[in-house]
């Protein structure tokens, strides 16, 4: 990869118009990628971000079918809801399209036919389930059966929603048609396949060049390598999508009726055709090959968990089939987040739709709260209560309040003007030397992906506004010494200023009403904004410099962030509860049944010791295990632990752990595991750690 990129893409999941996006959806491939192209923009550098509603595929055509309308009728009702949500909630997208436009089935088809005479796709005649009823061969959504590998009755044709197992309709037991309840049959049918098998070596190097992944993403993508990549069709029999073009249909000497594209080929494929569409809207319709053609465009795909092989693998195997273009440099997958401690279920009702949520919550407080539970490393929770006390206690009470003492101080005491520094005291240039330093570091943040941590550093500024106001205390300054108050305020609206820049990417509505309190103006817009200023001349990395002459005038404040009310949290909870129908409700989970009896000679065997982890960090080619070095007092001990699902790396050093000491030591994944760590498993399944704060080496009894 190049060292410097002359450009940025940056795409979100294309969301599926069968229903409107929640939160979780806005906290995996939304608001990540917001912030960051936000960042970018802000940074001066060019940078264009795509996305659009997904309108193909089988959960179209199955909504349209238990509703009784047409696919058209469904993606035309909610097509318009996720783009508003969207940008009600500031997702400054350059271009929202949608896959059923004629641009996209023509750049779809084109791209098929390219693989197709260039020799890359094979036809294979198979016997696939077939619904005699209902008359159509049974795509992945349309059947359900028996997992074969949890046993669990209503898995889907493509994956268990249980266990997580990927599947195929062949792989089912019992299966039966979801269209019409019958039990299919299996009939000839032919379709195209991409030659995924050939090309894992190439795959295989592509993963290997790119940089800084996250281990969540390699540990996915490397099992799928390990494992060894099959051939994959990529048509379907369904009559809703994009048809198979009539002369690689002629050519192969396939019958091609009700075929389709498969939604998985054609969806990434939007991100090209959104392109395309952006630059004929500029004016230029040759705009869109520089960002998808030649190794100085950087390429950023912004997902969820569950599309992690579509885009690591998929999608760049089939971009690598077409000479010259550009394959992904970084796709910053996301974990899930979960409502309330319960995981979101749209069936279930168990659900914040953004839309909805966005008519009672500003969209401020919600980027700031939801982006401080972003899932980044593993999956996390939107806690209502969370929620209320990181607005409250951050927003207002830290930043907010902030702005608005200094503000307010000045506008009374020193007629709302900038009073001059002076010589700063030794905490003055503390508070200054915070502001020099926070470019680099939030904008390393953000440019790592570590969103959470961008925000977190953020609000950090304001806390040392915050103190250094209390410490300084002008208002007992100014009766003595006035030229210190002045240097105390002076110092305190800079620290307001650069805030002012650096909140832009979270809090654009806000950021943009404190700096017009400010009177501070010129800066870049962090959207793709047709209008703005032309002369703006400030910047992201502006904000670490003093903003502020002098002698300029600032208004007096009004408020920047309202406080959430407890009523608010419980009607919210009472909204959600309300929305579960009874024979809907998710059923508590069973304690585990207790084990097998045992004598306390049994028990007195185990050697229980407290350990602290000294080191964690991913096992390769092993997505469930962390390697831990552990110190026990007396000795070291490397032990493998099954928790890279439960815990990122950074969360599990230095913490104090209960070691099974005497184990005998076993080999795993090339490794020798000399002992194992202790954990409390809940009904859910979720791990924690076995208290134990003795020192290393205190044995447990």
């Amino acid at each position: 990869m190049p060292d410097a990129f002359a450009r940025t893409l940056v795409t979100s999941a294309l969301p599926y118009a069968n229903g409107p996006i929640h939160l979780g959806h806005l906290a995996g491939a939304y608001l990540p990628a917001d912030f960051y192209v936000r960042y970018l923009r802000l940074k001066g550098e060019e940078v264009v971000y795509v996305c659009g509603s997904d309108e193909g595929g089988v959960a179209i055509l199955m909504r349209a079918q238990q509703e009784g309308r047409t696919p058209q009728e469904v993606i035309d009702t909610f097509h318009p809801i996720i783009h508003d949500g969207l940008r009600n909630a500031g997702i400054s997208f350059d271009h929202y399209s949608r896959t059923s436009l004629p641009i996209h089935h023509q750049t779809a088809q084109d791209f098929f036919r390219e693989l197709w005479k260039n020799g890359h796709l094979t036809t294979r005649t198979e016997e696939q389930l077939y619904d005699p009823k209902a008359q159509l061969f049974l795509a992945d959504r349309f059947v359900k059966g028996t997992c074969p590998n949890c046993g669990y009755e209503e898995a889907y044709g493509d994956q268990c929603e249980r266990c997580g197992t990927s599947l195929s309709p062949s792989e089912l037991i019992d299966p039966r048609s979801t269209l019409s309840d019958a039990i299919p049959e299996l009939r000839q049918t032919t379709h195209w396949y991409l030659p995924l098998g050939e090309l894992q070596p190439q795959l295989e190097a592509f993963i290997a060049s790119r940089e800084g992944w996250k281990p969540n993403v390699l540990g996915q993508v490397n099992s799928w390598l390990t494992a060894g990549l099959r051939d994959r069709a990529i048509t379907r029999d369904i009559p809703w999508g994009i048809p198979v073009p009539e002369d690689v249909a002629e050519e192969a000497g396939v019958d091609a009726s009700g075929k389709v594209l498969y939604v998985w080929f054609d969806a990434p494929i939007g991100y090209v055709s959104a392109t395309r569409e952006w630059a004929e809207q500029t004016g230029d319709p040759d705009a869109w090959e520089p960002y998808w053609k030649g190794d100085d465009t950087r390429l950023v795909h912004f997902i969820g968990k569950d599309n992690i092989v579509f885009h690591c693998l998929i999608f760049p195997g089939m971009l690598l089939l077409r000479d010259g273009w550009k394959t992904p440099d970084q796709v910053p997958a996301n974990e899930f987040l979960n409502l309330e401690g319960r995981k979101f279920s749209t069936s279930r009702g168990w659900a914040l739709w953004l839309h909805d949520a966005l008519e009672r919550i500003d969209a401020d407080q919600l980027r700031y709260g939801l982006g401080t539970m972003l899932p980044e490393t593993k999956d996390a929770d939107f806690n209502l209560a969370d929620f209320q006390s990181r607005v409250n206690g951050e927003l207002a009470d830290v930043l907010g309040n902030f702005a608005h003492r200094a503000l307010t101080f000045t506008a009374r005491r020193f007629d709302g003007k900038v009073p001059p520094l002076g010589t700063p005291t030794a905490d003055a240039q503390a508070a200054l030397d915070a502001i020099a330093k926070a470019p680099a570091l939030i904008g390393g943040h953000y440019a790592s992906f570590r969103n959470r941590d961008a925000l977190f550093a953020t609000i950090d500024l304001a806390r040392t506004g915050n103190k250094f106001f209390n410490d300084a205390a002008p208002w007992h300054q100014i009766k003595e010494d006035e030229a210190a108050a002045g240097s105390t305020i002076h110092v305190a609206l800079q620290l307001c200023a650069s805030l002012s820049i650096l909140l832009e990417p979270v809090v654009p509505t806000a950021a943009a009403k404190l700096r017009a309190m400010l009177n501070l103006t010129g800066l870049r817009d962090s959207t793709p904004n047709g209008d703005a200023d032309s002369t703006a001349t400030l910047g992201w990395d502006d904000s670490g410099r003093p903003l502020l002459e002098t002698g300029d005038a600032v208004n007096e404040p009004t408020v920047l962030f309202t406080k959430i009310e407890d009523d608010f949290v419980e009607s919210e909870r009472a909204r959600l509860e309300s929305a579960v129908p009874a024979d809907e409700a998710e059923p508590e989970a069973a304690y585990a049944p207790l084990a097998d009896e045992i004598a306390f000679d049994d028990f007195a065997k185990l050697d229980l010791r407290v350990g602290k982890v000294l080191v964690a960090e991913p096992v390769p080619k092993a997505d469930r295990l962390l390697r831990l070095e552990v110190d026990l007092g007396f000795e070291k001990r490397q032990i493998l632990s099954g928790l890279a699902e439960h815990f990122a790396p950074e969360d599990v050093v230095g913490r104090s752990v209960v070691v099974v000491a005497n184990l005998a030591p076993r080999k795993m994944r090339g490794l020798e595991s000399q002992g194992m760590i202790l954990m409390a498993e809940d009904r859910e399944g979720k791990l924690t750690f076995a208290a134990a704060d003795g020192e290393p080496g205190s044995i447990v009894r």
